[in-house]
C-alpha cells in the first residue's frame, strides 16, 4: 500500500491505532510484573488503576476517530468515560500517597514525625484562608476533601452534559459555565496534590513521587486544559469545517489524534514512575537464597 496516496482520515486511523497498541503494550507489560511481584495489594491495586488510564484514553480517543462522523452526543458520551475514570485515578493516587505515607483518616493515624509541620497557602487560597496553615488531622482531611471534591464534581457534570445534549440545550452560556465549574475543581484538586506533594516530598522520596505526580498531572490535567485549548481555537474560527465534517467533529478528531499519540510517551513514563521494582526486592532476595541453598546442597 503506497503511504503517500492515502487520505488524512486513513493515515489518522492508521497512526491512532498503532499508538493504541503501543500504549497497551507498555501497560500491560507493567501489569504483569506488579502480578509476577505481588506483595503489597492495597498499594498495587491503586497503581494497576492508575497505569491501565492510559491504554483507555488511547483506546477511547481512537474509537472516536473512528466514529468521527458520529453525533455530538456520541463524543460526548465517550468524553465522559474518561472523565468518570479520572476520577476514579485521582482519588487512587490519593489513597496510594496516603498508604505510603502510614496516614490513615479513617483510624485516626498520622505518624508523629509529621506533625507539627505548616501548610503554605498561596494566592488565590490565601483569599480564603491564612498563609501558614498548622498540619494536623483537620487540615488533611480539608486537602483530601479538595481533591474529593474533583472526585464528584467531575462524573456529576458528565452526566449532566450528556443529559443536556441529548435534550439540545447543551450549548451557548450553560457550556461555559460548566467549564468554568469543570476548570475551578480541577485546579483545586490540582492544588490539593501540590500541597501534598511538597508536605511530604522527603518522606516519599524513595518511592519516586513526582514522576508519579506528573504523570497523573499530565494524562488528567493536560488532557483536560488541551480540550479546553481545542474548544478556544474552534469558537475564535481557527478550526473550521471540511467537507462533510462539522466544526465540532474536526475539533473531537484533533484532540482523540493527539490524544493517542502522548498516550504511548505516558505509559512509557509509567514503566518507571510505577516500576514494580520496590515490591520486587524481598521476591528476589528469596529467589537468590533458594539457590544459593541449592547450591550449597
Amino acid at each position: 500500500m503506497d503511504i503517500t496516496q492515502m487520505d488524512a482520515r486513513t493515515l489518522s486511523l492508521m497512526m491512532a491505532g498503532g499508538c493504541a497498541m503501543l500504549a497497551m503494550h507498555f501497560t500491560f507489560k507493567l501489569v504483569s510484573e506488579h502480578l509476577f511481584y505481588w506483595k503489597n495489594p492495597k498499594e498495587q491495586k491503586a497503581i494497576l488503576i492508575i497505569v491501565l488510564m492510559a491504554p483507555l484514553y488511547a483506546i477511547d480517543s481512537f474509537f472516536g476517530l473512528v466514529q468521527i462522523t458520529g453525533s455530538e452526543a456520541l463524543f460526548t458520551f465517550l468524553d465522559a468515560i474518561k472523565e468518570c475514570y479520572e476520577a476514579l485515578v485521582i482519588a487512587k493516587f490519593l489513597s496510594l500517597m496516603y498508604s505510603y505515607m502510614g496516614i490513615s483518616m479513617s483510624n485516626n493515624v498520622i505518624p508523629d514525625e509529621i506533625k507539627g509541620r505548616k501548610i503554605h497557602n498561596s494566592f488565590p487560597m490565601t483569599l480564603f484562608l491564612p498563609h501558614e496553615v498548622p498540619l494536623n488531622q483537620h487540615t488533611l482531611k480539608l486537602l483530601k476533601s479538595w481533591t474529593w471534591q474533583f472526585v464528584i464534581i467531575r462524573p456529576v457534570l458528565s452526566i449532566l452534559m450528556i443529559s443536556l445534549q441529548l435534550l439540545g440545550m447543551y450549548e451557548g452560556p450553560i457550556t461555559w459555565i460548566i467549564s468554568l465549574v469543570l476548570n475551578s475543581s480541577v485546579t483545586l484538586a490540582m492544588y490539593s496534590l501540590i500541597q501534598f506533594y511538597h508536605l511530604f516530598a522527603k518522606e516519599l522520596a524513595s518511592h519516586k513521587p513526582l514522576a508519579k505526580f506528573l504523570c497523573i498531572k499530565g494524562v488528567v490535567f493536560f488532557s483536560f486544559w488541551q480540550g479546553i485549548v481545542m474548544q478556544i481555537l474552534a469558537s475564535a474560527g481557527m478550526i473550521q469545517k471540511q467537507k462533510k465534517l462539522n466544526v465540532n467533529q474536526i475539533e473531537e478528531a484533533y484532540q482523540n489524534l493527539l490524544v493517542c499519540l502522548e498516550m504511548v510517551a505516558f505509559a512509557a513514563i509509567q514503566q518507571y514512575a510505577f516500576s514494580a521494582e520496590e515490591y520486587a526486592g524481598e521476591a528476589q532476595a528469596k529467589l537468590k537464597a533458594a539457590a544459593a541453598e541449592k547450591k550449597d546442597d
